[in-house]
């Protein structure tokens, strides 16, 4: 059996303070939770006091030493934090895991709450439903979906759902099978969408969020161009539109979508490269802005966040300007929870880079800080007044 977790003394995060906790929203006082890969210097996830209008940042160092924690998602209540081990074995088996924690708002540090198998071979994306009641996994080389309820004290329960996607893609080599790659319910909490790298498809599942279940949608999926690849998924505010980043041919299809039926319609691809670059290239992280005029996604080969104007009749993308990242292989990156800085994760570089955000031009200014983490990969915030 491979140990992920560090145990951290669980009674004294409960007494530490959550019970009377108070919730300011207008607080710019943050925890900044990195998940990492742990094949080097990396043991697990790390943290950060963070200040959204300073920038200002203080190490916590090692919060919860845990195998391959490469994407983290936090409970609507700020009380959780949930993470997937990308590993290919758990427990004999051909799957990863998911391992809950709760977060001491005090000090940043993490309780192991409990762990379970993910269902498939390295689990690479992880979110909550609008009821806060589930997790949603999905298995990149098990090429899998699964659904997890959460009980009020932070476990993970048994899986109420699980779907393992088949087929193959146009490329032998990264989409040989199904590798599912993103999933995230809408806005009404009525669909999931998941998008499989393998398949060249964003597939809809009707979700009930009563019981946890999934039943394929009609029609059941939308297909990228063959060969692309689709990685991950960003929604417009509006609901109207549906942004899809696609990692092997660097570009992002946009879709309309369809709220009441969860039919989505493709009506425009465009690059994330400049015209003359041609060296190697592999897109990761996609997100439009909160205010919807805006779409930031990166390059990895380029080490470049590409920024777009959203046309907000249309939705239609027009590249404004790419922008280095100070450091190689920026796999995912993050808005703060203010909108006014995006801070990126530079994986073999090993450093996070902060940008301020032009609310105005979308143009993205070094901050001046860089926070030095081994192999970071997945940034979260989570609310932390200071007392």
């Amino acid at each position: 059996m491979v140990t992920l977790s560090l145990t951290i003394a669980l009674p004294a995060l409960l007494s530490s303070g959550w019970s009377e906790r108070d919730e300011n929203p207008s607080s710019p006082n943050y925890l900044l939770y990195v998940g990492t890969y742990t094949k080097g210097e990396s043991k697990g996830i790390y943290a950060f006091r963070y200040n959204t209008r300073s920038t200002e940042s203080t190490p916590l160092g090692l919060v919860a030493e845990t195998a391959n924690p490469s994407f983290l998602a936090v409970s609507p209540n700020q009380r959780f934090l949930y993470a997937v081990n990308e590993l290919t074995q758990y427990q004999g088996a051909s799957s990863g895991a998911v391992t809950a924690f709760a977060i001491d708002c005090a000090s940043g540090k993490l309780a192991h709450l409990n762990e379970m198998p993910s269902g498939g071979a390295d689990p690479c994306y992880l979110a909550f439903d609008k009821s806060g009641k589930y997790v949603l996994v999905a298995n990149y080389t098990g090429g899998s979906i699964a659904i997890f309820p959460v009980s009020q004290d932070g476990h993970l329960l048994a899986s109420t759902a699980f779907v393992q996607h088949k087929g193959t893609g146009r490329n032998p080599e990264r989409q040989e099978g199904p590798h599912a790659h993103w999933i995230e319910t809408t806005a009404s909490n009525c669909f999931a969408l998941v998008a499989d790298l393998g398949l060249d498809e964003v597939l809809v599942y009707r979700f009930d969020a009563s019981s946890g279940t999934l039943v394929p949608n009609t029609p059941p999926f939308a297909k990228v161009e063959p060969g692309a690849g689709p990685r991950h998924v960003s929604f417009h505010p509006n609901g109207k539109f549906v942004y899809v980043i696609d990692e092997l041919a660097s570009t992002i299809t946009a879709f309309s979508f369809d709220p009441s039926r969860g039919v989505l319609q493709s009506f425009q691809t465009v690059s994330t490269l400049p015209a003359d670059f041609k060296a190697t290239n592999d897109t990761a992280g996609i997100h439009v802005h909160p205010n919807g005029r805006f779409l930031f996604a990166s390059n990895r080969g380029h080490d470049s966040i590409a920024v777009f104007s959203i046309d907000q009749n249309t939705g239609k993308l027009s590249l404004t300007a790419h922008y280095p990242t100070h450091g190689k292989t920026p796999r995912n990156f993050e808005l703060d929870p203010e909108g006014t800085h995006l801070l990126v994760a530079n994986q073999d570089t090993g450093n996070i880079v902060i940008f301020q955000i032009d609310p105005q031009s979308s143009r993205l200014t070094p901050a001046g800080q860089e926070l030095k983490v081994p192999s970071p990969v997945s940034l979260r915030f989570v609310a932390a007044p200071v007392k």
